[in-house]
């Protein structure tokens, strides 16, 4: 089992915080507002809080924030975060959700490796999921990275939670998870017609 701090107190940090625990893995809960943090940790059960800016306890590090904040707080957290794998979940949508937020072929995921201090290393994942999907069900995970072990020992979380990790590739691909988190909001809005859904893959029949 895995050792995982999740920055952020909204939905998916108490998804994510709810399934890691269920799944064995010991929770941190690290907020901006320590009341908040706390009342989370509390009512997950089990899980700790701690500091924002501190050193987190959890060797997997998990950044639940709106895309804006997440580049500023990896920043603050700075040397902190050495050693770290820093997990990125966020979407950059427009203010339309039909496109990204960024105009260049980058990701909030390459953002932060950029920012993170040496040895940290970055995954995204989780993106391409709504909250209540993740709550209820049983969806692929799809991540992006450039560190294997990194990625493995991701994996192996995202097995803990009962899901299926599928790797996408290097963390150039985070562009392109983010683009598909656009082709959800698209799907549900549309060709679906409600969030009742996640992307997945299907193999052919043997």
């Amino acid at each position: 089992m895995s050792s995982i701090s999740i920055i952020g107190t909204g939905n998916m940090a108490r998804t994510i915080g709810a399934r890691a625990i269920a799944g064995g893995n010991t929770v941190e809960i690290m907020g901006r507002d320590q009341s908040k943090a706390a009342d989370l940790a509390k009512a997950l059960g089990g899980a700790t809080t701690g500091a924002w800016g501190t050193t987190p306890a959890g060797d997997i590090v998990i950044v639940a924030l709106l895309y804006d904040g997440v580049v500023p707080a990896i920043a603050q957290y700075g040397d902190a975060l050495a050693g770290k794998v820093i997990v990125d979940i966020s979407n950059p949508f427009n203010s339309t959700f039909d496109g990204l937020a960024h105009r260049e072929e980058t990701s909030i995921a390459q953002e932060v490796a950029k920012a993170a201090p040496a040895g940290a290393s970055v995954v995204k994942a989780f993106n391409t999921i709504f909250r209540h999907v993740l709550e209820k069900g049983r969806p692929d995970v799809f991540l992006a990275g450039d560190d294997a072990q990194a990625k493995v020992r991701v994996e192996g979380f995202i097995q803990s939670l009962g899901l299926r990790p599928l790797d996408v590739g290097g963390l150039k691909m985070a562009h392109w998870l983010e683009g598909a988190g656009v082709v959800t909001v698209g799907l549900a809005n549309h060709g679906v017609g409600n969030l009742d859904f996640a992307l997945s893959i299907t193999g052919l029949p043997v």
